[in-house]
């Protein structure tokens, strides 16, 4: 798992059930702005198993980092949350640091007894979907 994403799993999973939701709430604002080129979700694949509209797009470099983007609207702050997780805890790891990931990272995190499973399930589709796509690319 990449270093900074074990970070954020630790802080959540040491932190007293009774902030975890605040904590987690934190991460909504962490979503960068789509470039340009997205507009409209260009490019994007939907996660149709997330109750919220929700797109991302994962890129590979020659060096194998990988970047990713997501949208989802400013309405949805547990799922955006979600998405700001991985960006912070992705950012500049490789694709075999994504790839270790662990496929039950949300309850890792301690946030299945937070929130509720459909949203857990949408998180971790989400990351399921991101691997995929860090798959094909490097294969």
């Amino acid at each position: 798992m990449p270093p900074k994403l074990a970070e954020i799993v630790e802080e959540f999973r040491s932190a007293p059930r009774d902030v975890v939701l605040e904590m987690l709430l934190e991460y909504s604002d962490a979503v960068p702005e789509l470039p340009a080129e997205m507009a409209g979700h260009a490019g994007m694949e939907p996660v149709p198993e997330c109750q919220t509209p929700f797109f991302l797009k994962v890129e590979v470099a020659a060096d194998k980092t990988v970047t990713t983007w997501f949208d989802c609207p400013p309405e949805a702050p547990t799922t955006r949350a979600f998405a700001g997780i991985l960006a912070e805890g992705l950012s500049g790891a490789t694709a075999d640091e994504v790839l270790s990931v662990p496929d039950d990272l949300y309850q890792q995190m301690g946030l299945a007894q937070a929130i509720s499973p459909l949203r857990v399930r949408g998180g971790s589709a989400i990351l399921a979907r991101l691997k995929r796509q860090v798959r094909e690319q490097i294969s």
